[in-house]
């Protein structure tokens, strides 16, 4: 089959593209050749985070990859044979592992067996989904459509020393169910995860309070994690901190909001943060966060049937990830509504099965 090229510098232009194209290929076993990558960035080519990603998908499925060197502007990804078993990778520094996630989990779902990722790098990091938001969010809506996934938090990894550890279990199924979801329903509740690392103690349930008085009258379950170990024996590489918020509904979907912290900003400010962008997410009715729906696209463009989804807040990351799929799949897809505004997205999917 011939190679698929694609204009790594369409619509943002960033890494997203990349890690929906190399996926896509090792799905299909289609090589892909991906040019001007991040052209219009102020440092364009690929980061070591990006790296990261193309390297694991890489293993699962024996490819020959040229141009992947932090900086590249061109890369082509040569999938050969299928893998599963158990796969070990240091992303380096605080690369973020959940957008290595992003990259590997499409591949491996429809792997011929089960598939064990232990990664190395950072859990909460800027501009990438903090670990606890892939868990209690994104996970419990890939269960929706079939799927059988776990993340376990083994240690945190801030910026910029990294030193974080997950694990992700994924066990073969035979395929991706389509799925339904136009309305999120009546809010039951609001969950939280608000942590410090080599931090105070109050730092956490600071961020926690002000979240919570932020809510209001909304009834919100934060738990508190203050995580260390004793003075002499702390394996954490640097501090830091955040919170990560979801809101439950009676149908079970969850919207997700988060915030880090950073220096010379309060704890408080943090809490506030979340709070507001989850009050945000809740307004549109919608079962589809503004963060999670480009995360679902691969999903659903490989699932059994046709889907529609109601999402938040129409995002550019949303549309480029569409135009990807179209460009490596040619699935049907239509997407209603104003760009950042909420919408409805409805696929045809195409079926793919796992490799037997």
């Amino acid at each position: 089959m011939s190679t698929i090229t694609i204009d790594g510098s369409y619509g943002e232009g960033g890494g997203q593209i990349i890690r929906s194209a190399v996926a896509l290929s090792a799905l299909t076993m289609r090589e892909v050749a991906i040019r001007k990558i991040r052209a219009g960035r102020s440092k364009p080519g690929l980061k070591r985070q990006h790296i990261g990603g193309i390297e694991l998908v890489g293993r699962l499925v024996d490819a020959k990859i040229t141009g992947l060197e932090i900086g590249s502007t061109q890369l082509t990804f040569r999938p050969t044979e299928r893998r599963s078993g158990n796969f070990r990778y240091d992303i380096g520094t605080a690369g973020a592992i959940s957008l290595v996630l992003q990259a590997v989990l499409p591949a491996a779902v429809l792997s011929p067996g089960d598939i064990r990722l232990e990664i190395s790098g950072g859990t909460d990091v800027s501009w990438s989904p903090p670990i606890d938001y892939m868990r209690e969010i994104l996970i419990p809506m890939l269960i929706r459509l079939g799927l059988d996934i776990e993340i376990i938090q083994k240690k945190r990894g801030h910026y910029p020393r990294g030193g974080g550890m997950v694990d992700c279990k994924i066990k073969h199924v035979n395929e991706i169910r389509a799925i339904n979801a136009l309305d999120f329903g009546n809010l039951v509740g609001i969950g939280g995860i608000s942590h410090c690392v080599r931090l105070p103690s109050h730092v956490a349930s600071r961020q926690a309070s002000s979240a919570k008085a932020d809510l209001k009258d909304i009834k919100a379950d934060i738990a508190i994690l203050e995580e260390s170990y004793p003075k002499g024996n702390d394996s954490h590489l640097g501090p830091g901190s955040g919170i990560v918020l979801w809101a439950e509904s009676d149908t079970g979907f969850r919207l997700g909001a988060d915030a880090l912290g950073e220096r010379g900003k309060s704890a408080e400010v943090v809490g506030r943060e979340a709070a507001q962008q989850l009050k945000q997410e809740l307004i549109s009715g919608r079962p589809v966060d503004s963060h999670l729906c480009d995360m679902m696209i691969p999903f659903l463009a490989l699932a059994d049937g046709n889907s529609t989804i109601g999402v938040t807040k129409i995002t550019s990351h949303l549309k480029t990830n569409l135009w990807v799929i179209k460009q490596m799949l040619k699935v049907e897809s239509q997407l209603t509504g104003e760009f950042g505004a909420p919408g409805a997205l409805e696929m045809k999917g195409i079926g793919l099965a796992a490799v037997k």
